[in-house]
């Protein structure tokens, strides 16, 4: 009697009751694996030619003051045009990430401010610069929120601090790497060949980041509904946790961004440095790479609150020592600085794509949003200081700042508390 039909395929050269194999379902990239070595390459790539380009006017700027006959705050605009233009593009463009994908909006970002940063250096005038710039600063927009976002979607949660730190550790070496070689081009051909380097140096960070990332395996397209996008945008706002890391972002930001704005006048000014020495001053970013590498290890020791202390602390003491009028103090306070405001930085926007779990690009977006007002903020409020007052006027803005960290981190503690405390009594019940 012949067997029974069971209505399963059959499948040549296997037995009647064989099925295909399931296709092994993907796993998020860990450490170790060839995949997060690619994915860690390419967004290192990403962020040091998103630094090196939106910050590639700073070390410039008594350069392009003398050059344009301006003051120091008319060109710290140069800077503060292209923060700022990221801090009100970013958001919309999160928003196409979730529509369109975190590749494709990274990748054309790129293509895009590279392509600027290559007509930037025959601006013909100051305004034409800083309408260049702030063209550059919104194409940039698309970048840190979508690699924020692919992160968490592609990358083991235990690993995500770590990589995020490595992404922001790309940040601090193009921010080093682009002072310093527009520095040293400025004082051979002159500052529009600085930015020119820099253009060039992106290009060849835009095609590593092209051949290197891997596609995205768990981006799931969202709908592109402005009412959804703002529902989502203000369940973000109304979350105590995420209002409170967006401020401290901010914050470490308007430090950072009133400092390197305004140490390279200072260094002319005071100490009659050659353009090429003040770009070499930046060498201290590689502190920073260190320290924002190293976050995920400083949260898992001291929690995420015991490491925004250790960060801001750090910084404040950079300030202080800054106030020398040793050179050798003012690079000290410099190192502090740095490595205090990497650490912040990388906690603080690894513990926003942890805390938000629907909407993470627009959750990011937020937070750069806000970080790169800070910049704009500390930029412009630094340079007039310093116009008006000196370092020392500087330095006092920079610590209201860090006053502010300290103050939101407290408050966050204290919260944290108040909250645990009827979870114990229900518990004790």
């Amino acid at each position: 009697m012949p067997p029974a039909h069971t209505g399963a395929p059959v499948i040549p050269g296997a037995s009647p009751l064989s099925f295909p194999a399931p296709e092994p379902r993907p796993e998020p990239h860990s450490p170790g694996r060839p995949g997060y070595r690619r994915m860690s390459l390419a967004l290192f790539a990403a962020g040091l030619a998103t630094f090196a380009l939106l910050y590639s006017t700073q070390a410039l700027l008594p350069a392009v003051s003398a050059g344009f006959g301006v003051t120091a705050g008319q060109a710290s605009w140069t800077v503060s045009a292209a923060t700022g233009a990221l801090a009100l593009f970013v958001l919309p463009l999160s928003a196409l990430s979730e529509r369109f994908g975190r590749t494709r909006m990274m990748t054309w970002s790129m293509v895009i401010a590279v392509g600027l940063g290559l007509l930037v250096p025959f601006a013909p005038n100051l305004e034409w610069l800083i309408v260049l710039r702030a063209v550059q600063g919104a194409a940039i927009a698309g970048i840190p929120a979508s690699a924020m976002a692919y992160l968490a979607e592609e990358v083991k949660p235990k690993a995500l601090v770590g990589a995020i730190g490595l992404f922001v550790a790309g940040n601090s070496i193009g921010g080093m790497s682009g002072r310093i070689v527009t520095g040293w081009a400025a004082q051979a051909w002159g500052w529009r060949a600085g930015l020119l380097t820099v253009g060039l140096m992106s290009l060849a960070c835009a095609v590593a980041f092209l051949v290197l990332l891997p596609r995205a395996r768990f981006f799931r397209p969202a709908s592109l509904n402005p009412r959804a996008v703002g529902r989502t945008v203000a369940g973000h706002l109304r979350d105590p946790l995420l209002l409170r890391l967006y401020g401290i972002g901010a914050l470490f930001m308007t430090v950072f961004g009133a400092v390197y704005t305004v140490v390279g006048f200072r260094l002319v000014d005071e100490f009659s440095l050659g353009q090429g020495v003040v770009g070499s001053v930046f060498l201290v970013y590689l502190v920073g790479t260190v320290s924002s590498a190293a976050a995920g290890r400083l949260v898992a020791r001291a929690g995420r609150r015991g490491a925004l202390y250790l960060a801001v602390t750090t910084t404040a003491l950079g300030l202080l020592l800054s106030l020398a009028d040793s050179l050798a103090a003012i690079l000290a306070g410099l190192v502090l600085i740095t490595a205090g405001f990497f650490a912040g930085h990388a906690v603080a926007s690894a513990a926003v794509s942890r805390t938000a779990k629907t909407g993470r690009a627009q959750a990011s977006a937020l937070y750069q949003s806000a970080y790169y007002l800070g910049s704009s903020a500390g930029g412009t409020l630094g340079a007039l200081a310093y116009h008006a007052s000196g370092w020392a006027a500087t330095v006092g803005i920079a610590l209201l700042a860090v006053l502010g960290v300290v103050s939101i981190t407290l408050y966050g503690s204290h919260a944290a508390r108040t909250e645990r405390r009827p979870m114990a009594a229900a518990a004790a019940r």
